[in-house]
């Protein structure tokens, strides 16, 4: 319920005090959003399994955040940053659609 709330009042924040992402972190946003929607799906189906584990959901979340930010940084300076970022967005939302396809079966049983 405190997590829920957090969110819930991380939102109307957000609502309310609109926020400016500077020009340089701009490319860095939706990967780095995407990274956090894998580690949140994953850590509803694990906490739905049974082996949620807090510590792991906190690591989790940041490692992907600050990994898929790196590795399109990495293909900024390499010159391929948009190739990186095109990957990086493929393998979590396999990843996001394989935890999300569990929970739907841990749910309705199908």
């Amino acid at each position: 319920m405190i997590a829920a709330l957090g969110l819930l009042l991380g939102v109307l924040a957000g609502l309310v005090f609109a926020p400016d992402v500077p020009l340089g972190l701009e490319p860095y946003l939706p990967i780095a959003v995407v990274a956090a929607l894998d580690a949140v799906f994953g850590g509803l189906r694990a906490f739905l399994d049974g082996i949620f584990d807090d510590k792991v959901f906190v690591v989790s979340f940041i490692s992907n955040v600050v990994i898929a930010a790196l590795i399109v940084y990495m293909g900024d300076k390499l010159g391929v940053g948009s190739q990186l970022s095109t990957g990086v967005i493929v393998v979590l939302g396999i990843r996001i659609f394989s935890n999300v396809a569990a929970i739907r079966r841990h749910l309705f049983h199908a």
